[in-house]
């Protein structure tokens, strides 16, 4: 961040880790919404703080870059905040960003959002400050209230767990440049951006973003939304063809695979721990 925006793709699971890591960029992201969704549910927060630290640990193993962490509303009070950011920290999380709405959540480009009180979520920030093993561990805190109860607020609570510990602002929802532009001026410091598509954020280029000085920039489902229409287009074409033999020029070969992997068959593959 001290050098620049990071912009930082979503990964649903350890294999697109190793993609992303792979590609050159320095940070992934673990989406709860993804990890929900690959699990087959919703995300209205019932993906639990040990499947999401098994997730980070497959991740942040197989990428070896740092990794951004979801902990949607912290799993609870203060003092499950406080065993988040442990367990984050411990299953090799670089960052996690926590949320000030009511649990259970919802996505936060729906509407029909509600926010715990701002104090609230303030006491939760520092004690997660608190008990983070390393200052280096990123506490990233979100709020929703831009579109709950409004710009100003939003403004005022940023501030507020900026006081309080956090690292980051992740403002969710904001419109556009402009509005990036506005929100950190009133309230400087880094900020995160949430670059999903079909939200309520237009899509704001890299360059962009740059020029802004946001500090980090999320895709967080953006891959899996590539991949899974990718399986719908496979499995009709299996349906109307009666094989996949019409699609092997799209599909990743077991050579690219082994690549991805870092394997050579009859040669001895050593286990990734975490870059290390």
């Amino acid at each position: 961040m001290d050098r620049g925006t990071v912009f930082v793709p979503g990964a649903f699971n350890a294999l697109v880790a190793r993609a992303v890591a792979r590609a050159g960029f320095d940070a992934t992201y673990i989406s709860g919404g993804a990890t929900a969704n690959v699990a087959g549910y919703p995300d209205i927060g019932l993906i639990t703080l040990t499947e999401m630290c098994r997730t980070i640990r497959e991740i942040s193993d197989a990428a070896g870059i740092p990794v951004i962490a979801d902990a949607d509303t912290g799993y609870g009070e203060v003092e499950c905040c406080v065993r988040t950011v442990v367990e984050y920290e411990r299953s090799g999380a670089a960052a996690l960003h926590i949320e000030d709405q009511v649990f259970p959540k919802r996505c936060g480009h729906l509407d029909g959002k509600d926010l715990i009180e701002a104090h609230e979520m303030a006491d939760k920030i520092a004690a997660m400050a608190y008990h983070r093993d390393s200052k280096d561990f990123v506490i990233i805190a979100r709020t929703d209230a831009r579109h709950v109860t409004g710009f100003e607020d939003m403004i005022l609570r940023a501030n507020l767990y900026r006081e309080a510990g956090a690292d980051v602002i992740f403002p969710e929802g904001l419109h556009d440049g402009d509005e990036f532009a506005r929100f950190m001026k009133a309230s400087p410091g880094k900020t995160l951006a949430n670059m999903t598509e079909f939200g309520k954020t237009e899509p704001i280029t890299r360059d962009e973003f740059s020029a802004l000085g946001v500090s980090i920039v999320i895709y967080p489902l953006s891959l899996m939304r590539i991949a899974m229409r990718s399986v719908e287009d496979g499995l009709a074409a299996l349906k109307k063809d009666g094989g996949f033999h019409g699609a092997l020029s799209s599909m990743q070969n077991r050579k690219e695979l082994y690549e991805l992997l870092a394997y050579t068959p009859g040669e001895r593959w050593d286990f990734p721990t975490n870059g290390r």
